[in-house]
Formats: structure tokens, sequence, C-alpha cells
């Protein structure tokens, strides 16, 4: 039992820590795109998938002696491919999605180790399960193991191995652990070879395909499809949670690992033999988590945001307890273990598939979030009682009830100004979930008359509170270009996620006034000004398009540029039907399409005067353009008393101390400004607060910012150490709201 217990959470800890390595390998080459875990994601699920239909094969085609041979001959191959690296060379397509050119690069690089590991879980369960041991006849013991293995694997990946070690370090250390499991697999062979059962009668493992099943019933084909749905959803629920919070915050392994490690703790509760959480008390508690996501959803709150937060990982939390528990209630016996595994497999490649990959070409915004909670709840388990008390017709007649309902609430209640908020709130948020609340019973009303609700409140309160002109979704994002009027005045503003990109006041008198971040109250303003006074190259390079408010700085005899990641960006800024900001103030500035750091590495040697890096995911920064690394480059492409500015204002993360540290390791000057009181009257004409660093080879570029006492030094702190392309610790600037 120790050896079969050490191989398989060896094995499933080095399946989950490559998965965080490896994404963030990626980071730096996609834009730091919250869509890059995801894809990875439906890769290793594809991997898995793959290696569970080798390890079903194995175990329905081969005896147990000969399945120990052949798997520890195929173990030995990937030794070549150590440690696990990105393909020398290897660059994603500059413009249009990337997914195509990165699901085919990873078989090459990390593909086959990963396969190989991931089939080790299956295969020593049933590999132990042909031994003479007294609890061979519940191998599921061994599979609530590899799951704690993956489950610690992850949790210790942001707080353990990513502060301590580089990636370069990570991947040898994970070639170290990938010969140790080898040794161990060996040792598992040994076992069976030396105390595989006797009797012919008992052993679950015999030649041939009609011994290998036993005398277990067949799989029927409903039950099998019960298990994919079941796997499907908390699968896709897995990957819009991760994009909900990494959209927000940072494309973080952090915040890809909290998700993904309570999907995993589930199947350790569920499949443990006595656990913690009851299954019954699951089910009770789900449909009431699943009504405050609905009342966060149509209410399209924001705030606050660790009780947010806490709803939406608890909603997951619970619904894949639910979901894993009917699963772990329905596991065949374990002759049919490896079929199980591959028809879970199934299910949770399927969920990926539609999160990653379909759903963007169907859906212009996150439908498949609630859709896929809706789906969950038609699975809770019914109430007998109440299937035999209720006719099957008002399954379908509440929920059409219920979409009129809400339908006629949204259209009459703010039309009645005399309400009081606190009515109109109940009558809006409060009378839907109460109706709801009692099918929950019923799980296809109870499913149906939510997605009722939440599909039909979301897209009035959308119509109530904005006027949405288009929306865009794209590997990078969903972009939503709304009409705004505030006191007479109209504007366009650019919305990426929750976060405000860009805002132009439409009358045509102050269509060239800069707005948002980058008013000329702010300190940008003061950055062009110093840039200015020091015959910097008269060259401005800007990282991030936006609406292209920046554009409005533009003096005459520049030359400008600017780097923008997503095609759907330029589509939208160069539109003048919502943005004129390049049209009327930048007409001959250049647009390069690709990622900003690599496409700027292009660039001549000290062209530039003035370099601005304003690159955002929603509100998270990408991480590679903000390390010692990239602001090397930067300098290299700023001619004599050139300036670096960096937008840094985010509600989650403080890079302050981290840029103080690049610029003490560099001999450079690090000056931030934070622009936080916001006249009301410059509010309501557009003007947001921020915060900005400027940065120089010496502090006679950056002297008038000096000389200002609204500008200070940017802190230093040792103990976060120096931010590179290998090494970065978001967690140690996080601050939660």
């Amino acid at each position: 039992m120790v050896v079969f217990t050490a191989a398989v959470f060896v094995s499933a800890f080095l399946l989950f820590s490559i998965q965080p390595m490896f994404a963030k390998m990626l980071l730096p080459l996609l834009g730091g795109a919250p869509a890059v875990w995801n894809t990875c994601l439906v890769f290793f699920q594809a991997m898995l998938l793959a290696g569970y239909a080798y390890a079903h094969w194995c175990a329905t085609r081969w005896e147990a002696r000969r399945q120990t041979l052949l798997h520890l001959v195929l173990l030995t191959l990937p030794l070549w491919l150590l440690p696990i690296r990105l393909p020398e060379g290897w660059i994603p397509p500059h413009s249009g999605n990337p997914i195509p050119a990165l699901l085919a690069m990873m078989p090459l690089s990390v593909g086959v180790p990963f396969m190989l590991v991931s089939t080790s879980a299956p295969l020593l369960q049933r590999w132990f399960a042909a031994t003479d041991h007294p609890h061979a006849a519940n191998p599921y013991v061994l599979y609530a193991a590899s799951n704690l293995g993956s489950f610690l694997a992850l949790i210790s990946y942001p707080w353990l191995i990513e502060p301590r070690w580089r990636l370069a370090d990570q991947s040898a250390l994970w070639g170290v652990g990938y010969i140790l499991l080898v040794g161990l697999c060996a040792g598992c062979a040994l076992l069976v070879w030396r105390r595989q059962r006797a009797s012919p009668q008992a052993t679950p493992l015999k030649t041939g395909p009609a011994a290998a099943v036993g005398t277990a019933t067949p799989i029927p084909w409903g039950r099998r499809w019960r298990w994919v749905i079941l796997a499907c959803v908390p699968s896709s629920l897995m990957l819009g949670v991760t994009t909900y919070l990494s959209t927000d915050i940072a494309a973080i392994p952090l915040l890809w690992i909290i998700p993904l490690g309570l999907y995993l703790l589930t199947f350790v509760l569920v499949f443990s033999d006595a656990t913690p959480l009851p299954h019954w008390l699951m089910v009770r508690l789900m449909p009431g988590a699943v009504i405050l996501m609905g009342v966060a959803l149509t209410s399209h709150a924001i705030r606050p945001t660790a009780l947010l937060l806490g709803l939406h990982l608890v909603t997951f939390f619970l619904t894949c307890m639910v979901c894993h528990g009917e699963l772990a209630k329905d596991r065949p016996p374990p002759q049919q273990l490896t079929s199980f595994y591959l028809w879970m497999s199934v299910g949770g490649v399927l969920g990926g598939m539609f999160n990653a990959l379909a759903a963007p070409l169907i859906f212009q915004t996150a439908v498949e979030y609630p859709l896929a909670m809706i789906l969950a709840c038609t699975l809770l388990p019914p109430d007998p009682e109440e299937e035999e008390t209720s006719l099957w017709w008002l399954d379908y007649a509440w929920p059409v009830a219920i979409g009129l309902l809400v339908l006629a609430l949204y259209l009459t209640v703010p039309r009645i100004p005399e309400l009081p908020t606190a009515a109109q709130w109940f009558l809006l948020w409060g009378v839907p979930p109460i109706i709801c609340y009692p099918f929950r019973r019923r799980p296809i009303r109870f499913g149906l008359c939510l997605g009722a609700w939440i599909f039909i409140g979301t897209i009035l309160a959308e119509t109530m509170y904005k006027t949405t002109l288009e929306v865009r979704r794209s590997f990078f994002g969903i972009y939503v270009v709304e009409r705004e009027r505030t006191d007479g005045r109209v504007f366009h503003r650019l919305v990426h996620g929750t976060t405000l990109h860009g805002k132009q006041d439409r009358d045509p008198a102050r269509q060239r006034e800069p707005l948002t971040y980058f008013s000329r109250l702010g300190p940008m303003s003061q950055v062009f000004d110093a840039y200015v006074a020091h015959g910097a190259p008269p060259r401005v390079a800007i990282i991030g398009l936006g609406a292209g408010s920046l554009g409005c700085y533009a003096r005459p005899g520049e030359e400008w540029a600017f780097y923008e990641i997503d095609p759907t960006v330029l589509q939208l800024a160069s539109n003048p039907a919502y943005f004129s900001y390049l049209e009327q103030c930048a007409p001959s500035a250049r647009v390069i399409l690709g990622d900003g750091r690599l496409s700027l590495a292009q660039a001549p040697e000290g062209h530039y005067g003035l370099l601005i890096v304003d690159a955002f995911s929603s509100d998270a920064v990408p991480i590679h353009l903000i390390t010692r690394d990239a602001v090397q480059l930067y300098f290299s492409k700023l001619g004599p008393h050139g300036v670096l500015a960096l937008n840094i204002s985010n509600r989650y993360l403080d890079f302050r101390p981290v840029l103080g540290n690049i610029a003490t390791s560099l001999g450079a000057v690090a000056m931030i400004r934070e622009h936080r009181d916001i006249p009301l009257d410059a509010f309501k004409a557009g003007v947001t607060g921020s915060v900005w660093a400027a940065m120089a080879r010496g502090e006679e570029d950056v002297g008038e910012l000096l000389r200002d006492p609204r500008w200070k030094r940017a802190p230093v702190q040792p103990r976060l150490g120096v931010w590179t392309d290998d090494f970065s610790n978001v967690a140690s600037v996080f601050r939660p709201q």
C-alpha cells in the first residue's frame, strides 16, 4: 500500500505542477491573456483523455505483468525530452488567434511526458487490484491519494515553488521527480509480479477482454453519458471561474490554481471513505448558492470584491461537490475502473473545449459561465415524492411564467420614480429568486426557471443602465463599446471585462481631449512635459492602443507608433462612429499588430524618446511587461534622455515596489504618482484616478518630476526580489479589496 500510494501521489504531483509551470513559460509570448491558461487546460485535459484511453486499452487487452513491462518501457521514452522547455525559437503568430499554433506546439514540448504521467493513476490502481493485498478489492482509495497529490501540487506552486525557484530550476526539479516516478512504478511492477493473486477466479485482470471485465455487468450507454455530463459541467465551470478571476486581477498561476485546486479537492472528498462533507448536505446548500450567484449576475455587482470572489468560489465548490458526488455514488466495480475514468475524462475534455474553443466562436459574451451553472442545477438528484405529485408539463410552464414576470418587472419598476430604491431592488432582484427557490426539489424546473430569470434579467439590466453599441470577443477577452449620458453630455466608452479602457466626449468641441487615466489633470501631462523638456528623440511608442486616447498628446513633427496585440481593439478604436482620437489627433500614427514587447524588439536601438506601457487585460497588467528583462529592452529602445512611463493602476496588485526593485538593480530612477483625488466636475467630465510610474536612466531626465511633491520615489522592498522573465511572485504584491 505504501509503495502504490507513493507512486500515485508522485504521479499526481508531477501532473499538476507541470501545468502552471508550463503555462507561465508561455505567458510572455502570448500577451499574458487569461485565455492562455484555458487553452493549456484544454490541451492537458485532452492528453489526460489520451492517457486514460491508453490505460483502458492496456487493462482490457493485456494481463497485469505484460502491462507493467510495456508501461515501464514507455515511461523511459520522455527522459530525452527533459528538462521541459519551449521549443527553441518558437514564436506564435503576431496577430489573429494564436490557439491553433499553441495547440500544435504543446505536443512537441510537453505532450508526451504529461500523457505518460497521466496514465499512472488508473494503471497503478488496476495493478493494485491485481495483487493479493487485503484492500485490493477497493482500489478507489488510491484515487483519493491521487487527487490529494494533485491538490497539494497546486497549492504548493504559488506559495512554495514559484517564490523560490526560477522557471529553469522548476523544470529541472520536475525532471528529478519524473525519474523518481519511474523508480516507484518499477517498484509497483515488481510487487505485481511477486504478489499477484494466485486464484484465476479472484483475479480481476486476466488475459483477454472478457476476463478483464470479469463477471461485472456491461455498462449501459445511458450510464456512460451520465458520467460524461456530470464531469463536463464542473470542468466548464472551472474555466468560467478561472476566466472571471484572472481577467480582472492577473493571468498568474495563483489565480489559475484556486479553481483547479478546489475542483480536485472535491474529488478527494467525495471518493474518500469518510468525507466530512456529506453528499446530502451539498445537495441542500448548492441551490441557495446558485440563487445568490443569480442575484450577483443579474445586478452586475462588482463590489464588495472579496465577498463576490468568495461567492463565485463557494458556488463553484458546492456545484463540483454535487456533480462529483453523483459520480462517486455511481462508480462501477474495480473491473470497470479504467472505463469509468475514461468516460469522466471525456466529460472533462468536452467541458474544457466548450469554454476555451467553442464558446468564443458561438457567444459574444461569457454566456458559457451561467449556462454551465444552470445545467448543473438540472443535474441535482430529484426528490421522488416531488416527481410523483407534480405534473411534468409544469416543468416548462413555470420557466415561461418566470420569464414573463422578469420582463414585466424590468420594464415597469424603473419607470416608477416615486418607488423607494429598496423596493425597486426587492422587486427586481428579490422576487424572482424567491419564486425560483422552492422548485429546487424538481431539478429540471429549477434549472429552467433560473435560466429564464438570469438570462432575461441580465439582458434587460444591460438595457436599463447603458446603451451597448457593439460587443466583440477575441482570444484576449470581451470588448464592449457603450454610450453613456451624464449631465447632458454623451460619452463613448471602451470596456474590457469590468474595466474602462477609454472614454471620449462626443461633443465635437471636446473630442480631442484625453479622458480617464490619460487626462491633462493627471500624471501623463507631466510625463509628456518631461520628455519634451530634455530634447529626447521626437518619436513616441505606446504599448497598448485602447481607444487611442494618448494620441491627443501628439505634437507636430513627432513620429508616433502604437503596438497593439489584438486586431479587435484596432478595429474598434479606428471606427470614427465610436472613437475619433486616432483620426483627429494622430492620423499619421502607425499601429503595429502583435505582442508589444516582441514587436518592440524589432525597433532600432535608441529610436524613441518616450515609451509608454499601457497594456491591460481588463484590470490585469501582463506580468511579462514589467520585469527587469522588459525594462532593459525598453531602455535599449530609448535614446538619450528618453523616458519610460508605465500605467500600473490596479485594484488588486501593488506594482510600486516591483518597479522600485528593478530600477535599483539597473541603477535607474523610478518615480510614482498616484492621482486619486478627482474633483466632482472633472469626474463628471470623464477624468478618473490612476497610478503612473516614470522611469529613466538618470535623475536629470525626470528632473521636473523630482521637484513635484506629488511624485514619490518608487519604494524598494528587497524581500520581493527582482522580477525577471524567469521569476515573479505576484502573491507578494496582492492587496485584497
